[in-house]
């Protein structure tokens, strides 16, 4: 059973897939169950991949690591996404960017950002 926001790979094909809604069926691709992606909060190689959140008068900026995480093609932080309330935004990262990433959010309150790193999966911070 799936459950909203969760983010499943295909481990022949690497595509990524996000649930928007909730269903009681296996995501399959290339023949075979997709892989649920575990969200990562500690570990080794966080001070590379924990999302940091930082409140802005706008919304929030969301750096990833506390060290500087490589943006090499091979190896790269893929996307930021933040979650505040019902509100959900995503930026996709290319080789060569800053891991980090500005949204604007109209809800106040607990916050979640999520990063995903094409080697290391996904990775979560929360801000109350």
């Amino acid at each position: 059973m799936t459950e909203r926001l969760q983010v499943y790979r295909c481990s022949v094909c690497g595509n990524i897939v996000f649930v928007l809604h909730a269903g009681r069926g296996e995501l399959v691709c290339c023949g075979q169950p997709m892989e649920f992606l575990a969200e990562l909060t500690s570990g080794p190689g966080e001070e590379k991949h924990l999302p940091v959140i930082e409140r802005t008068p706008e919304g929030v900026r969301v750096r990833v690591g506390s060290v500087a995480h490589p943006m090499e093609a091979s190896h790269l932080i893929e996307w930021i996404e933040v979650i505040a309330g019902d509100e959900v935004h995503r930026r996709f990262l290319k080789p060569g960017e800053a891991p980090e990433a500005e949204f604007k959010l109209a809800a106040e309150g607990k916050v979640i950002a999520r990063a995903y790193c094409s080697k290391h999966g996904l990775w979560k911070a929360e801000l109350a």
